[in-house]
C-alpha cells in the first residue's frame, strides 16, 4: 500500500512538471509570435470620430510593412461586453515615404476594446498591444506625431490645437503652421509641453490667435511640425491638412 502511494505521488509530480513545462513553452511561443507580427502590422493612429450615449465611432489607421501579394487588414473589436468579437475590414489608404502602407477603417463600439488582424497570403498576424488590446486611451501607435480631435470649438478668443507625439529625445521643437487664406500665407505658433501620457507619449498644446470669422472661413487649415534629432516630422492628415471639421462629433 505504501509503495503504491509513493508511485502515485511520483507520477503526479511528473505530470505536474510536464504540465508546467508545456505551459511555459506555450507562453514563450505566444510572445515570439507577437514580436514577429509587430514587424508586419502596427496601429498607426486612432481617434474618436463620433460619440453619443456611451457609443463611440473610431477612425483608425493601420501601418503594414510587407510585400505579400494578397493583403487584408481588419479591426477585430468588442462591440459590447458579453458579445462575440467582430471584424471590420480596413481599406487601403496611402503609401508612406518608407514604402509602408496605411489602411483606414471605422468601427463603432460601446466597449471600445480592439486589436488589429492582418492576413497576408493566407497567414494571420496580430497587433494586440502586447496582449493588452487597444482601448480609448491608445490614440498614437507607430505615428511620430498626430493632432488630437477636440470637441467642437467656438474660437472667439483663439483656437486650441493639441498634439500627441513620440518622445524621441528630450530636446525638441514643436509648432503649428496654419493659414486662413488657403496657404497663400501662413503663420507658425510654438507648441508647449502639456503632459506625458500613461504609455510614455507626450501631449503638446498651442492656441492659434484667430477669431470665429477666420475659423469658419474656407481658407483655414493647419498642420503640426515636430523637429527632433535633426529630423522633421509632419502631422498633416496624410497631406489633406487639418481644418475646422477635424473634431469629435457629438
Amino acid at each position: 500500500m505504501t509503495t503504491t502511494r509513493k508511485t502515485t505521488t511520483k507520477l503526479a509530480s511528473v505530470f505536474l512538471i510536464v504540465a508546467m513545462l508545456f505551459g511555459m513553452l506555450c507562453v514563450a511561443g505566444t510572445v515570439t509570435a507577437g514580436a514577429a507580427s509587430n514587424d508586419k502590422v502596427k496601429l498607426y493612429s486612432a481617434s474618436p470620430y463620433f460619440t453619443k450615449y456611451g457609443m463611440t465611432t473610431y477612425e483608425v489607421y493601420i501601418q503594414t510593412k510587407d510585400n505579400a501579394a494578397d493583403q487584408k487588414v481588419y479591426i477585430h473589436y468588442n462591440y459590447l461586453n458579453g458579445e462575440e468579437w467582430r471584424d471590420q475590414e480596413a481599406e487601403y489608404f496611402t503609401t508612406l515615404n518608407d514604402g509602408s502602407k496605411i489602411w483606414k477603417a471605422f468601427f463603432t463600439s460601446f466597449n471600445t476594446k480592439y486589436c488589429i488582424k492582418y492576413v497576408a497570403d493566407g497567414v494571420t498576424y496580430w497587433d494586440n498591444n502586447n496582449g493588452n488590446d487597444y482601448t480609448y486611451g491608445n490614440s498614437i501607435g507607430s505615428a511620430p506625431i498626430i493632432s488630437e480631435r477636440n470637441g467642437y470649438q467656438y474660437p472667439y478668443m483663439g483656437f486650441t490645437v493639441n498634439a500627441l507625439l513620440q518622445n524621441y529625445a528630450y530636446h525638441k521643437n514643436v509648432f503649428v503652421r496654419y493659414t486662413t487664406d488657403g496657404w497663400n500665407s501662413y503663420s507658425d505658433v510654438a507648441m508647449s509641453y502639456s503632459a506625458t501620457t500613461d504609455n510614455g507619449t507626450e501631449r503638446w498644446t498651442a492656441t492659434l490667435p484667430i477669431g470665429r470669422a477666420e475659423f469658419t472661413g474656407e481658407g483655414f487649415h493647419y498642420a503640426i511640425c515636430y523637429q527632433v534629432n535633426g529630423q522633421e516630422y509632419w502631422a498633416n492628415y496624410f497631406g489633406a491638412d487639418y481644418d475646422r471639421n477635424y473634431h469629435i462629433n457629438q
